[in-house]
């Protein structure tokens, strides 16, 4: 994700200074550092699943089912990392890879419902089935986005000249990508947190929140376009030399992100009683779901607004350092100290637990904001000297 965070500022920036042999040192130079990080998590989750997992379950049956989906898993980093990558670069291009993105996920429910359970001649899976089915989605996507790149190319065209990694300009490049792979480790070191809290707080505590993750994810994905819209649309601007209209063109993506994510968070509360009723769980479970929901509901428009802020706005400019630091604050200033007290301190149930460390979107916000207002993310990258 950082990788291909700043394959999207690099790209946008260049497309927007035309300049075409830029924009394609960026992709390639991203491209093989993706698949270098994805190599080393492939091989790390093929080697250990099992000593990974025991941080997250003190279950002995939960942690062999785990390891064996995570040793799965591993087989879809890699075109997880090419299709990352991809995507960027389509994006940049304003050509979305929808098409793959649908037949991934259509294929990962058909074989999720054919294998977890046992249909259409195949036996019943469980997780094997479940990981398996994730595999395969990942690939397809990550093969049709390569088929769609020899029909419509979302890079400009080569000019006969290569275009090797970047050059002299080292300094300036890890200065964009150290912040936002410090940012995204720290960020998923402080989920993985937060999942070993659930965890520790007993089986029901973890099925509750495991089950409100589809519907965190469908309200996340409904609007993740504006956060991706945002990086693309504001980097151009600034790429450009445009600030005035970068600015504008973020606060029109704040407004309508604030006013998608509140008519979603009121679904959310309004339909969790019939969503609930989906899952065979017991009826301590649903109750549980519920009130996570509702605490969901509170603090999701802060997550919206964060992830446009954060992941589109701030970041265009290429001061990554500033999403770094205010990530940094949210989750291990507040969030994991506040999840640790609540869980383990004053032993409040699991909905209170989400809510109080869910409050560092609440804190995160104010300080994006403030940081977006005084305008010092701005930032138009200089081209290579050719």
């Amino acid at each position: 994700a950082a990788i291909g965070a700043v394959a999207g500022i690099m790209i946008s920036q260049y497309l927007g200074q035309n300049a075409p042999a830029e924009v394609r040192r960026s992709f390639f130079t991203n491209l093989w550092l993706g698949f270098g990080l994805a190599g080393a998590f492939t091989a790390l989750c093929l080697l250990c699943p099992g000593a990974i997992m025991r941080a997250y379950t003190a279950d002995v049956q939960t942690l062999q089912t785990a390891a064996g989906y995570l040793r799965l898993l591993a087989g879809t980093y890699l075109p997880m990392a090419g299709a990352t990558m991809l995507a960027a670069a389509f994006r940049c291009a304003e050509r979305l890879p929808l098409y793959a993105g649908i037949a991934s996920a259509l294929l990962n429910t058909v074989l999720n419902d054919i294998l977890i359970f046992g249909k259409c001649g195949f036996a019943a899976m469980g997780a094997t089935g479940a990981g398996i089915a994730t595999i395969g989605s990942q690939w397809l996507n990550f093969l049709l986005m390569l088929l769609f790149c020899r029909k419509t190319p979302p890079l400009p065209a080569a000019d006969g000249r290569c275009t090797p990694p970047v050059r002299g300009r080292g300094r300036q490049y890890l200065a964009m990508l150290l912040p936002l792979l410090i940012c995204e480790v720290t960020w998923s070191l402080g989920e993985n947190v937060y999942a070993a809290i659930y965890g520790r707080m007993g089986t029901d505590a973890s099925a509750a929140m495991t089950l409100t993750g589809p519907v965190q994810g469908l309200v996340i994905g409904a609007l993740c376009g504006l956060s991706q819209a945002a990086g693309v649309i504001v980097g151009k601007r600034l790429g450009s030399g445009d600030e005035d209209a970068a600015y504008a063109a973020g606060k029109r993506l704040l407004v309508y992100g604030a006013a998608g994510a509140a008519l979603l968070s009121v679904l959310v509360v309004l339909l969790s009683g019939v969503y609930v009723e989906i899952y065979q769980v017991e009826d301590g479970v649903k109750r549980l779901i519920r009130q996570i929901l509702t605490a969901y509901a509170l603090v999701a428009p802060c997550k919206v607004l964060n992830m446009i802020l954060g992941g589109g706005i701030l970041r265009s400019g290429g001061r990554t350092a500033y999403v770094m630091a205010i990530d940094l604050v949210g989750t291990w200033g507040f969030g994991v100290p506040a999840g640790l007290v609540t869980a383990f301190v004053f032993a409040l149930p699991v909905p209170y637990v989400y809510f109080a460390l869910s409050l560092e979107e609440c804190l995160r916000f104010g300080i994006s904001l403030a940081v977006f207002r005084r305008r010092r993310w701005m930032r138009r990258l200089p081209a290579h000297a050719d």
